[in-house]
């Protein structure tokens, strides 16, 4: 794969740690970029990244291998527009946006589908611009590839193996398929989170009982609830009809789930309520368990030889013991590249203070 020119539109948390992840790969591969704020391509160009001191204009990736797109949907779907007559034949646009049909749609109507693959790298955190990117942010995190009905095997194969040297972990899907999963795994939760917190506050009476003997359970389920409501609120509308789609489906789970308490039907509870752990407990990494309390740290680790031995070294030889370790490979909602959990609180504020002695980076919940 021979690269020699790549640019990015806006270059933010995920297209800033992209470009540092290159150029680290690439020192002599020439990175341009345009974003929303002359003060970010100012930090870019002072740190070597890129080579343009101030804007790009859309003339200015002509001659690109690979073109990033990093903003919000709408405003990537605004630039295919203007780089559809600009880009060179071979030129391959891609994007870093969690949802993907309306963009894919788009392609299509632009005559552009030879010339885009999707992408959606799992990863990132509530810091956000290029201060907080990082060439390691997608070390282990699964990247989605999500082409077109004409992008060839080749290109295919090269845009993955550009992935791979990410470090990322791709993952070939189709697009539709891609935002009825996501909708199903990250949207909806958000949805039900979100409602469940308004259920709350707007049932509490005036002593605010049920805020003040919010425990473990009900502080896990709905953590995700602290999100931005902006960012979802966007994801809400670019994804509607997968969204809407699967909140008609788990309305109906729950309804019927109300017709067997109502009826007092206990082994559809028992047989409904069986198959759901059984498929939870089958989850290779399980963070939180709302019946119990789960003792855990996550912590930023490089993809080397030995990384994850010399953790567990230094908490063996303090007597600490493991019980549960895990990389975790989407990590777009949580920080920390590798999952510890221990077997009490004891044990792991203790895990915590040696960790930060040894200078890692450490995530608590």
């Amino acid at each position: 794969m021979s690269l020699n020119k790549i640019g990015f539109i806006g270059l933010g948390l995920i297209g800033g740690s992209i470009a540092k992840k290159l150029h680290l790969l690439h020192p002599s591969l020439t990175i341009i970029a345009t974003a929303g704020h002359i003060e970010t391509i100012e930090e870019a160009y002072a740190e070597h990244l890129i080579a343009n001191q101030t804007f790009c204009g859309m003339e200015d990736f002509t001659d690109c291998d690979y073109i990033f797109l990093c903003t919000p949907v709408q405003r990537n779907i605004e630039y295919l527009r203007q780089l559809k007559d600009v880009i060179s034949p071979d030129c391959i646009i891609t994007d870093v946006g969690s949802v993907k049909t309306e963009i894919h749609k788009e392609v299509t109507a632009l005559g552009l589908e030879k010339n885009f693959i999707g992408g959606h790298p799992m990863a990132g955190s509530e810091k956000t611009g290029l201060s907080s990117a990082s060439d390691s942010l997608l070390e282990n995190a699964y990247y989605i590839i999500t082409p077109t009905a004409e992008t060839s095997p080749e290109t295919l194969a090269d845009f993955t193996e550009l992935v791979t040297s990410l470090d990322a972990i791709p993952l070939v899907l189709d697009y539709e398929l891609h935002d009825y999963a996501t909708a199903a795994i990250s949207h909806l939760p958000h949805i039900i989170a979100y409602s469940l917190v308004n259920l709350i506050k707007e049932s509490d009476d005036a002593g605010e009982t049920m805020k003040t003997i919010a425990a473990g359970g009900f502080k896990d389920i709905t953590r995700i609830a602290s999100s931005s409501p902006v960012m979802w609120e966007n994801i809400c509308l670019s994804n509607r009809e997968q969204i809407l789609k699967l909140i008609d489906a788990y309305v109906e789970m729950l309804l019927k789930t109300r017709k067997d308490i109502e009826n007092k039907n206990e082994q559809a509870l028992i047989d409904s309520f069986s198959s759901a752990k059984d498929y939870r407990d089958s989850i290779t990494i399980s963070p939180k368990g709302v019946l119990k309390n789960v003792y855990e740290l996550y912590l930023d680790l490089l993809d080397e030889a030995g990384g994850i031995a010399t953790v567990a070294t230094i908490l063996a030889s303090n007597h600490l013991s493991i019980k549960n370790i895990g990389i975790i490979h989407n990590r777009e909602f949580e920080d920390g590249v590798l999952r510890l959990e221990l077997y009490d609180a004891e044990a792991l504020e203790a895990a915590v203070e040696l960790l930060k002695k040894h200078h890692y980076t450490i995530y608590e919940r």
